[in-house]
């Protein structure tokens, strides 16, 4: 089955590359490899919350997190569909790197980033096992709670 029709059987439409905010490509293939830039869980241009990852009140719960994670890695399927020529061309993911803006006192990072992680295993299959980080940060771009970082393989 084909990147594009297990996409379809899920009921997943990938959303647009979403633009650069600084000086990069979204994405960029070398070898047989392509490395998405940082992708923030941007839907429609904006991101659909801001702030850092915890309990409490003021703070984006770790369960919206997670589906910002999972937005993230769409948007990172999509950048690198584009570098490649089509998301047919995609053949596995080799890394994912996440990172969450979270209070210091928060340590669910790898129960966030599973939204990346899942969404990708569902689309690839076995060929979506990946090595990972989730990583705890002070701040991210634009305010953002998530970004995530892919590396697929591609033919």
């Amino acid at each position: 089955m084909t990147v594009s029709q297990k996409l379809a059987d899920l009921g997943i439409s990938l959303p647009d590359v979403v633009p650069p905010v600084a000086a990069y490509v979204p994405a960029k293939a070398h070898g047989d490899l392509v490395f998405t830039a940082g992708q923030l869980p941007m839907v429609s241009g904006a991101l659909p919350a801001t702030g850092k990852v915890g309990e409490g009140s003021g703070l984006v719960p770790a369960a919206d997190a997670k589906e910002y994670a999972r937005q993230c890695a769409l948007n990172a399927i999509a950048a690198a569909a584009a570098a490649v020529g089509g998301v047919d061309r995609l053949t596995g993911v080799v890394k994912v790197t996440g990172f969450v803006a979270s209070v210091p006192e928060f340590t669910g990072q790898p129960g966030v980033i599973n939204g990346a992680s899942e969404v990708l295993g569902d689309v690839f299959g076995d060929a979506g096992r990946h090595a990972r980080s989730a990583v705890g940060v002070p701040v991210l771009p634009l305010d953002a709670p998530v970004e995530v970082e892919v590396v697929f393989s591609f033919a």
